[in-house]
């Protein structure tokens, strides 16, 4: 797409050119205002930065990390219960299982998985690691390798960037809308272990091996139990079961993953903006949701625009620093996007052909690139 501001100093050039002494002072002029708008955008995010620094250091290891641990603990300590429930023989009691389970499940699996990719477990590289693997493989099924890589290397670092980070990985153009937003999400749980084992092939056999065993063994643990404590008599059963666990929460997972960032300002790989432009126009949260808040962290939700901007925040610091963001962005005039859940379902059902089938346009912000 034809870029204005390069225009405009391409026009600015050539009429220099035609004035014979005044084009050196026109151009030095011109590249001086670049040069001031250059250090004007620098100088948003570390003023920013610093602000937000500042809360974090005045903030106890409870609201740093103790409000978030204490959810992934609430989730592990409710499982006993659950295998309980789904061994009752009354409907009521086993349905009240299902939702506890299919709770917990989602909090380790998302919220879980999402900290232990940004390494927000622990400081030390080496448990980051540790509880990267546990939670992507064993609680996730799917491969930390992968995982890591496809979040921190191309989602944040390449946000809205076609190609790269769009946020395309789920948009799969040959299914029907109500199919692809409603149906298709219940089976993610099936899904993701198969992606799992397609993309070790490009791994060593060490580290596919390591991959298999850990995916396995998460997988015939909740098997294990749902047979020896939940007394479930037939294999079929027990499968079916764990994939209703599994994919209670995989239709807002889908949602989520979509909403925020498709149908917003993308950007070519050659031309994109500073990152507190690219992050404020290519971001979007959700409003608060006690169930969603809860089991995909606030990361995810309501303050995922805080989230981009500091992927070092854990889910709770996200949700205190987010009136300083939002505050901070609105004062010098960018933008800080929100939108209601059911409002961005709307968009996108009635607009699935151009949001998930046809690639999204390139969208040029003039005065950012």
């Amino acid at each position: 797409m034809k870029s204005i501001p390069d225009e405009g100093r391409e026009g600015e050039g050539k009429g220099a050119s035609d004035t014979g002494d005044m084009a050196p002072s026109g151009s030095r002029s011109t590249e001086a205002e670049g040069m001031e708008k250059e250090e004007d955008r620098e100088s948003l995010m570390m003023e920013l930065t610093r602000l937000v620094q500042k809360v974090v250091k005045q903030s106890s290891w409870w609201e740093r990390k103790g409000i978030d641990y204490a959810i992934l603990a609430s989730a592990f300590l409710s499982l006993p219960a659950a295998f309980l429930l789904l061994g009752s023989s009354s409907g009521l009691l086993f349905a009240l299982g299902v939702l506890v389970m299919g709770t917990a499940h989602a909090i380790i699996t998302f919220k879980g998985t999402h900290l232990a990719t940004h390494g927000l477990l622990n400081e030390s590289q080496a448990w980051a690691e540790f509880w990267a693997v546990f939670f992507i493989e064993v609680c996730g099924a799917f491969t930390a390798r992968a995982g890591v890589h496809s979040h921190i290397k191309l989602h944040h670092a390449h946000t809205n960037i076609l190609g790269l980070g769009d946020s395309s990985t789920w948009r799969i153009p040959f299914l029907p809308r109500a199919v692809y937003l409603f149906l298709a999400p219940l089976t993610v749980p099936i899904l993701t272990p198969l992606v799992a084992l397609g993309m070790l092939k490009d791994y060593s056999l060490v580290h596919a091996m390591r991959t298999v065993l850990m995916v396995s063994l998460g997988l015939y643990s909740q098997y294990w139990l749902l047979v020896n404590i939940s007394g479930f008599e037939s294999p079929a059963s027990a499968l079916l079961c764990m994939l209703l666990c599994r994919a209670l929460y995989s239709m807002p997972y889908i949602h989520v993953n979509i909403f925020q960032h498709i149908g917003l300002a993308m950007f070519s790989p050659t031309r994109r903006p500073k990152r507190i432009h690219q992050m404020t126009h290519g971001v979007l949260n959700l409003p608060r949701n006690p169930v969603l808040d809860w089991t995909f962290g606030h990361s995810l939700i309501n303050c995922h625009v805080e989230h981009h901007l500091f992927p070092f925040l854990s889910d709770h610091m996200c949700l205190k620093v987010k009136p300083i963001v939002s505050r901070y962005l609105r004062e010098k005039k960018l933008p800080y996007q929100e939108e209601a859940y059911l409002s961005r379902l709307r968009l996108f059902f009635h607009k699935y052909q151009e949001l998930m089938v046809l690639a999204p346009s390139i969208t040029e912000l003039v005065g950012v690139q």
